[in-house]
C-alpha cells in the first residue's frame, strides 16, 4: 500500500478511489499482459488471482502471496532436478513479484522487496531457461539501465543473428516482453532485446524517470550495447513498441534513424499531450504516468505532459515504421495517429481494426483478423530482411478482411476501401 500523499497526488485517483473499487469488484481485473509471457499455466494463475481481489489495494498482496506460493514450487522442483518445471514456475514467480509492485505508486521498502524477488526469479528462470539468455546493464546518466538479451538459440561460430530492441508501456516491464516458448520474434530467427527504459521496472528505484524524449536517449544506449554483442549483426536491428511503446519506439526511431531496419508498435499512445489517457481514462493511468515520472504536483506535471508530441520528432523518422491501432482506442483517439502519419515522409504502414480497443484483443475485426503480434513479427523480419513493402493504410473490417489503400502525396487515407 502506498502512503496518504501519494494517494492523493492525482485528484481524480484520490476522487475516484471508491469507484475503482467498486469496478474492481464488480468487473474484476484484467492481467494479461504481464501474464502472457509464462504461458498458458502463467495466465490462468493470475486469473485466480484476480477472482481473490475485491479492492485495489488487494492486488499487491494477493499477487505477492501467489508469488511466494509460485517460487516455493520453483525451488521443490528445482531440488528434485526437475529443471524444465522449475524454469516455468521461477518465471511465473517473477512476472506475479514484477505485478506485485505495479499497485506501488512509491519506492518504499515493500516496493524493494517485491523487485529484489522478481530478479532472483528470473535470474532462476534463466539458469534453466533451453536458449540463451543475458542480463545486460547498459550505461544511462551516470547510472545504468537494465536489459535481457534473449537468442533464438545457441550461436554457431561466427553466427550474428538479427535483432530487436522491445520497448515496453505504463504496464509492463523488461520480463513481461518475450514468450517462455514460442515467441514470435525468436521463432522467426530475431534475437530480442528486452530493456527497462526511464520510468520503467527496476529504472524507478535507480530514480530515472521519463521525460517526452529521454527514451530515445535509452535507446541510443541500448543500441550502441546491443552492436557491440558477438551474437548480433549490427547492421539488422529494428525496434518493437507496445501500448506507451508506440510513444518511447516512435522517439527512439526518430533518434537512430537508418541505423535501424524498421520500427513496428501495436496499440497507440500518440495523442499529444496524452489528453485522453491522463483526463479521461480510469485514473489509475494518470497516478501511474505521475510516478514514472517522478512528479508529486499534479499541476506541475499537467504542465510537463503537454511536451509529449511526436509531431515535433516526426520527420526524423528514417525508417520503415508501422503502426497497428485499434478504430476506438480508449487511450489515443484514433485520428492523432492518422494526422502523426501525414507528417512522416519514410515508407509506412498503419494498420486499424475496426471496432478494436485498445490492446487489439476484443471486436469481431481481432478476432477475425490477423492476430496482431504475428503481423508485427513478420513485417519486422521482413524489413530486416530488406524485402519491399507499400506505403499504405490497411483497413480491417469486422470480417476479419485487409483492405488496403496507398499512400499517395501528402494526405494518408484515413478510411476504409469501399
Amino acid at each position: 500500500m502506498t502512503s496518504v500523499k501519494v494517494d492523493r497526488r492525482a485528484k481524480r485517483w484520490a476522487e475516484q478511489r471508491w469507484l475503482t473499487d467498486a469496478t474492481v469488484r464488480t468487473a474484476g481485473v484484467e492481467f494479461a499482459p504481464k501474464a502472457t509471457a509464462g504461458g498458458a499455466e502463467s495466465l490462468a494463475e493470475f486469473q485466480a488471482v484476480a477472482r481473490r481481489i475485491r479492492k485495489f489495494d488487494d492486488m499487491h498482496r494477493e499477487l505477492a502471496a501467489q508469488a511466494k506460493k509460485r517460487e516455493a514450487k520453483a525451488l521443490a522442483f528445482e531440488r528434485e532436478k526437475r529443471t524444465v518445471a522449475a524454469r516455468e514456475s521461477y518465471l511465473i514467480a517473477s512476472l506475479l513479484w514484477g505485478a506485485a509492485q505495479w499497485p506501488l505508486f512509491e519506492v518504499n521498502g515493500l516496493y524493494r522487496i517485491y523487485e529484489e524477488r522478481m530478479n532472483h526469479c528470473y535470474l532462476r528462470f534463466i539458469r534453466f531457461s533451453a536458449r540463451p539468455i543475458e542480463r545486460i546493464e547498459f550505461p544511462f546518466q551516470n547510472k545504468s539501465l537494465p536489459g535481457y538479451l534473449h537468442l533464438p538459440r545457441k550461436s554457431e561460430k561466427g553466427e550474428k543473428f538479427p535483432a530487436v530492441l522491445a520497448i515496453g508501456g505504463l504496464d509492463t516491464n523488461k520480463e513481461t516482453q518475450v514468450a517462455i516458448y514460442g515467441d514470435r520474434c525468436l521463432e522467426r530467427g530475431m534475437a530480442v532485446f528486452a530493456i527497462d527504459g526511464p520510468g520503467q521496472g527496476e529504472a524507478i528505484a535507480r530514480g530515472i524517470f521519463l521525460t517526452e524524449s529521454n527514451h530515445g536517449d535509452a535507446a541510443v544506449a541500448a543500441f550502441e550495447r546491443l552492436v557491440q554483442h558477438p551474437a548480433i549483426d549490427p547492421k539488422r536491428i529494428a525496434i518493437r513498441g507496445n501500448s506507451f511503446g508506440s510513444y518511447f519506439g516512435t522517439v527512439a526511431a526518430a533518434r537512430l534513424g537508418k541505423r535501424i531496419k524498421a520500427l513496428a508498435a501495436s496499440g497507440i499512445c500518440q495523442e499529444p499531450g496524452v489528453e485522453t489517457l491522463c483526463n479521461n481514462a480510469p485514473p489509475s493511468y494518470k497516478q501511474r504516468l505521475m510516478f514514472m515520472a517522478g512528479y508529486e504536483d499534479e499541476a506541475a506535471f499537467d504542465a510537463f505532459v503537454k511536451k509529449f508530441d511526436l509531431r515535433r520528432v516526426a520527420g526524423k523518422i528514417a525508417a520503415p515504421y508501422m503502426i497497428v491501432a485499434g478504430a476506438e482506442d480508449a487511450l489515443s483517439p484514433i485520428q492523432h495517429t492518422y494526422e502523426l502519419f501525414e507528417k512522416i515522409t519514410a515508407p509506412r504502414r498503419l494498420v486499424v481494426y475496426e471496432g478494436a480497443g485498445h490492446g487489439i484483443r476484443d471486436g469481431s475485426a481481432a478476432a477475425n483478423g490477423e492476430e496482431k503480434t504475428t503481423l508485427v513479427s513478420d513485417w519486422l523480419r521482413d524489413r530486416i530482411d530488406g524485402k519491399p513493402f507499400k506505403s499504405e493504410s490497411v483497413w480491417i473490417d469486422s470480417a476479419g478482411r485487409p483492405h488496403a489503400t496507398a499512400f499517395k502525396g501528402r494526405k494518408f487515407p484515413t478510411s476504409r476501401k469501399r
